[in-house]
């Protein structure tokens, strides 16, 4: 060699330094000989080079040698556990500097070996669904991993009630790569009446394909998400109140009112049918002419003209008056809100009427996220969160009454808009509002 010429050791410059295997978030370490060879003192520089360079140090990385000596050097190398880092070969090499020669310097080159490691982070959204028959999630996945893999989905729950949907079913992810999977949940009978039926299930995910049965399973455990189908019931609970009252007054008309009419009915007809009484003037013509029948003529409109009179009388006292009686009525609210904003949709009641709220019903068809607040005049009646309905009903036996100017008012803010049932997302939130009720106007 060369005067001043740095080497890895005896042989072949660049063969000392052995082949190095490390696992990403792990340190590996091997050695390198830097001799000097010449007849003057020398000081070499050495520095990684390549696509290890970022994380793979040289101790000491400057040395100075007396001829003839040598000095082994401590190659370090911590590569972090990132996608960034690929499983695989990666070339290594030091850039061996001399001071006082800086033409002969050396490059020994090596392989590093990275290990496999694997990592999914998943995230399923919403963990709670409400519906009549089926409910719609979204489950983010990401490969935080080295290497590609393909990922499985595995339902669960308690029964067999809930049937599950997953699109796509089995993606394929680079190292570092996210997707957006679609779940289904379907029930297979509805709800008719009663309360909301609970369905809680889990879904468990997991790398699939073929996997090195030699090398133990390294990707850290992962707990099933959990979430939630809330089954609502096809008609609300005051229905079924409805349809009780609805069979109770045809028992009532059918058992009471019913024979109560037709008795009257047969009685009034028997009545009209009834022969009436002949006058006595009127019996025949074998009387006496001291009982002639023109004393008997002149009496008899004299008593219907009484009679007459009397009727009239008691019809001219009766007499109209002055209150009109109210009716029923409702209004809706339509309310569509762009997403991250907030609105306002009013109705508003008319000059001298008075509106007594008994029941409002309340649609968040889209299934949007975000918070819906109702309001009659200055009082508050509820917030609600979107998330948590498709359709919200109140109702009060005891209306609340709402003065003539007065209004009645929802204010949307609008987080995220849902997706209906055409399958996508709407551009903005929309929900309606209808209020039903008695509207009475007053007296004059």
């Amino acid at each position: 060699m060369t005067p001043s010429a740095a080497s890895s050791g005896p042989g072949a410059p660049g063969l000392d330094i052995p082949v190095v295997t490390v696992a990403p978030g792990g340190t590996a370490t091997t050695s390198l000989t830097v001799r000097n060879d010449s007849d003057i003192v020398e000081a070499y520089s050495l520095e990684v080079v390549g696509d290890c360079a970022a994380w793979t140090t040289v101790e000491p990385a400057r040395v100075s040698l007396y001829p003839g000596t040598s000095e082994t050097v401590t190659i370090r190398l911590e590569p972090p556990r990132s996608p960034e880092i690929r499983a695989g070969e990666l070339p290594l090499a030091v850039r061996i500097l001399p001071t006082e020669h800086p033409d002969a310097v050396r490059v020994p080159e090596t392989t590093v070996h990275i290990e496999e490691f694997h990592e999914l982070r998943t995230e399923l959204q919403p963990r709670r669904r409400r519906g009549w028959l089926r409910g719609r999630y979204r489950l983010a996945v990401r490969n935080e991993g080295n290497t590609p893999v393909q990922v499985g989905f595995t339902p669960g729950q308690a029964g067999e009630e809930l049937a599950f949907a997953f699109n796509p079913a089995a993606p394929k992810l680079e190292p570092g790569e996210s997707t957006e999977v679609g779940l289904r949940v379907r029930t297979g009978k509805p709800v008719w009446f009663g309360n909301p039926v609970v369905w809680p299930f889990t879904v468990h995910t997991a790398e699939t394909g073929d996997r090195d049965e030699t090398r133990p399973d390294e990707s850290v455990h992962r707990p099933p998400l959990d979430a939630e189908f809330v089954q609502i019931p096809i008609f609300p609970k005051w229905l079924l109140a409805l349809l009780a009252a609805l069979l109770a007054l045809l028992l009532a008309w059918f058992a009471l009112v019913r024979p109560a009419v037709r008795s009257a009915a047969k009685e009034a007809a028997k009545q009209a049918v009834q022969p009436r009484p002949t006058p006595a003037g009127e019996q025949g013509d074998g009387q006496t002419p001291g009982n002639g029948s023109g004393g008997g003529a002149s009496a008899s409109p004299g008593a219907q003209g009484s009679g007459q009179g009397s009727g009239a009388g008691g019809d001219g006292g009766s007499s109209g008056g002055g209150t009109l009686n109210g009716q029923q009525s409702s209004a809706t609210i339509d309310l569509k809100t762009s997403g991250g904003e907030t609105r306002t949709g009013t109705y508003k009641v008319p000059e001298k009427s008075i509106f007594g709220v008994t029941d409002i019903v309340v649609a968040n068809f889209q299934g949007d996220e975000g918070v819906i607040t109702i309001t009659f005049g200055d009082r508050k009646i509820t917030t609600i969160a979107l998330e948590t309905f498709r359709n919200q009903d109140y109702h009060w036996v005891t209306p609340i009454k709402i003065p003539a100017n007065d209004t009645v008012t929802i204010e949307v803010t609008c987080a995220k808009p849902g997706t209906p049932a055409t399958g996508r997302r709407a551009q903005g939130c929309h929900e309606v509002l209808n209020v039903s009720g008695v509207l009475s106007r007053t007296e004059q």
